[in-house]
């Protein structure tokens, strides 16, 4: 931690909850000069986020985080329970995608020590605890923020960019005139943590009486939570009270037997910024969009957010693309956030029914569509989960023929160097960086001379890909030990630009990779050389 606080900075990031410590280390990474604020003196050290999904591990592995950087628990299933039909609908969550299972259960409070011990490997990063953002203006220049410190004194901040992740009720939001609409459910809900409780768990169950709902989960360190619903009347000290709690969880186990906590009372809330971005200054997380917890997908939405923003606010800082492309952020995040939302107001209609009727109805609907084959793959495989794919943004709308995705995410596998070599998630080779990569072929090798200057001065690399025993290739080349790339992405020949958030800019066949490169570069907005058409291809 810093005593003196630097006077301008690229980027300040005020909170620095999960969110906020992913945002500046990312930046850290892309060489921003970052100040990162929380009126906070400490990490609130009561479980909150208790569910990541195979983006979120990802995004927080673009961050720095290697795997078993954080206890985690893999969930194999979701099931969902009925007195009237018993178990009546499950979603298979074993397995992984991208390298990283499809669901898991982690301790909000640990994830935050590890994000913000990472910090201290990045000189340009600068925290202060106990600080608070009183006010702030902004102009064509940057934004001047006014900080109170621990010890009450004021202090001024110039920044070129603001991002306020500090939370539901974020100061940021509302210093900036945006405003937060949606609805707040009426229900309120308790939240129980147990540690040590006598019967294990290894799955998700939701018990779907409309007596009272209860969703259940494990998660690590012996941990096992409850979530009830309560009935009008009923008060936060009612339900707080322990022995409200020992008859809650007595059809689980003795309460006696573990230890309490955590108890909460909380309302949910179904909400979304008017628009990500005012200027110069950014929402991310619950400061942009609140989701109801039944699909666990807020903590993930908020990290979608700052993968998406921060690679963009650093080719801006370091003049490798035009501000024009911030603006992207809101097209981008905001129609899939509200998807995500929407989705799990959904779920939550199928957890707590308002009565018997009702839950006969939704119940019996579900167990029938979970018989049929197609239906049952719909909800059982999780299509149901609205893909992170853009429909308009920064990337080149259209196919390109191959099995890639513009506006969706790179698959990930295993990769390596050479025979004997240890073995990488293919993201670790891509870097930081925007990357032309040859699936099978080097990229490189008919692209011009001024546009290969171009692409690097615009922050880009060439990366090659083979599959697995190719030959022939430069002997920088990664080994695809998978198949996830080539050929299960693209066939050999293909070219394929990549964002630094992994997501797909543009794509097609080797031949055209003139024609890709030019184009990406002028959705970037960086100035492309005029090439003759006619020009030879640069020996590889």
């Amino acid at each position: 931690m810093t005593a003196a606080l630097p006077t301008s900075v690229d980027v300040l990031i005020a909170g620095m909850g999960p969110v906020g410590a992913t945002a500046a280390n990312l930046l850290g990474r892309y060489g921003l000069r970052t100040l990162v604020i929380d009126k906070a003196h400490d990490i609130f050290l009561a479980p909150r986020a208790i569910v990541l999904d195979n983006e979120a591990l990802r995004i927080l592995q673009m961050a720095g985080l290697e795997e078993g950087a954080f206890a985690t628990c893999a969930i194999p299933e979701v099931q969902m329970h009925s007195p009237l039909f018993g178990y009546y609908a499950r979603a298979n969550t074993a397995g992984h995608i991208d390298g990283h299972p499809r669901l898991v259960t982690f301790y909000q409070p640990e994830l935050e020590r590890v994000l913000r011990a990472r910090l201290a490997q990045y000189p340009c990063v600068h925290t202060a605890l106990g600080t608070e953002l009183i006010d702030f203006t902004q102009d064509a220049q940057g934004v001047r923020a006014t900080l109170r410190q621990p010890d009450g004194q004021l202090t001024t901040v110039q920044a070129s960019f603001l991002l306020g992740v500090d939370g539901a009720n974020s100061f940021v939001r509302k210093h900036a005139g945006l405003g937060f609409e949606g609805k707040t459910f009426t229900q309120d809900w308790l939240v129980v943590d147990t540690i040590d409780a006598p019967v294990p768990i290894q799955h998700i169950e939701f018990t779907c009486d409309p007596r009272r709902p209860s969703p259940h989960m494990p998660a690590p360190g012996n941990r096992q939570r409850w979530e009830f619903m309560l009935h009008p009347g009923e008060t936060r000290e009612q339900m707080e009270h322990p022995d409200t709690i020992r008859a809650l969880l007595a059809p689980w186990c003795d309460a006696r037997d573990c230890t309490i906590e955590r108890t909460a009372v909380y309302r949910f809330h179904a909400r979304m910024v008017d628009c990500f971005a005012k200027g110069r200054v950014f929402l991310a997380g619950d400061a942009a969009h609140i989701t109801p917890p039944f699909v666990g997908q807020g903590l993930v939405a908020g990290l979608r957010d700052v993968a998406n923003l921060c690679w963009k606010l650093a080719w801006v800082v370091r003049e490798s693309a035009p501000q024009s492309i911030l603006a992207t952020y809101d097209v981008e995040r905001r129609p899939h956030a509200r998807a995500i939302i929407n989705m799990a107001r959904m779920m939550g209609a199928l957890v707590m029914p308002r009565n018997r009727l009702t839950a006969l109805l939704v119940h019996g609907f579900m167990r029938t569509m979970h018989r049929l084959p197609f239906t049952r793959s719909f909800f059982e495989e999780l299509k149901i989960k609205p893909a992170n794919r853009f429909r308009r943004g920064l990337f080149q709308r259209g196919s390109g023929g191959a099995r890639l995705v513009r506006g969706g995410q790179l698959p990930q596998g295993l990769v390596r160097l050479s025979a004997g070599a240890p073995c990488l998630l293919s993201d670790e080779c891509l870097g930081d960086a925007l990357t032309l990569l040859g699936f099978g072929c080097d990229p490189a090798s008919q692209l011009s001379l001024p546009l290969q200057a171009a692409w690097h001065a615009a922050g880009g690399r060439c990366v090659t890909l083979r599959h697995r025993g190719q030959t022939g290739l430069r002997v920088d080349a990664w080994e695809d030990m998978t198949d996830s790339l080539v050929p299960g992405a693209a066939p050999i020949g293909w070219v394929g630009a990549v964002r630094p958030d992994r997501t797909v800019l543009h794509d097609g066949p080797l031949a055209d990779v003139d024609s890709i490169v030019r184009t990406s570069l002028a959705l970037m907005g960086c100035a492309a050389p005029l090439i003759d058409a006619v020009s030879p291809p640069v020996p590889s």
